[in-house]
């Protein structure tokens, strides 16, 4: 995976909201963020990038964002799925702000879980390496927050 990075972000806010706790089955546990776009501005697919809870700290992540096709296909409710790194805490009514940085790969229908559960490892590593080369520290001021559920491009 290149490093290069042309300083452009996807920017997401809003609620956590309860979900069908499906990433937790598989381990890999996600704050869910409702995306008012449907239509996908923000395309869908796997995204390295950051996590900004209300305390303002940060947490790498691997992000989904889109309709989960393994288990709805075209018809799922469009949203935003942060799988945070290394964190264990109850993010429940928390409002985030998501930092899509590399999109890492479209979004696909598995045949089972244990492969979906294959391809969620390997996204987590490629967020891992991706994070590791651009710290939040480096993230573009994001001045007044875009209404929840709203996909901000900055950069």
């Amino acid at each position: 995976m290149s490093d290069e990075h042309d300083g452009t972000f996807f920017v997401v806010r809003g609620p956590v909201e309860p979900g069908d706790k499906r990433g937790r089955e598989l381990g890999f546990p996600t704050a869910n963020i409702a995306l008012r776009d449907q239509s996908g501005q923000v395309g869908d697919g796997v995204w390295a990038g950051w996590v900004e809870r209300a305390n303002g700290t940060f947490v790498a992540a691997a992000v989904s964002v889109g309709r989960r096709p393994t288990y709805y296909g075209a018809d799922g409710y469009r949203l935003v799925e942060a799988h945070l790194l290394d964190f264990a805490d109850d993010l429940y009514g928390e409002t985030l702000t998501v930092w899509l940085g590399r999109h890492l790969r479209e979004q696909q229908k598995y045949t089972s879980g244990e492969a979906l559960v294959e391809a969620l490892a390997l996204d987590v590593a490629a967020a891992r390496e991706w994070v590791a080369g651009h710290p939040a520290s480096g993230l573009p001021a994001l001045g007044s927050p875009p209404p929840d559920g709203e996909v901000r491009r900055l950069g």
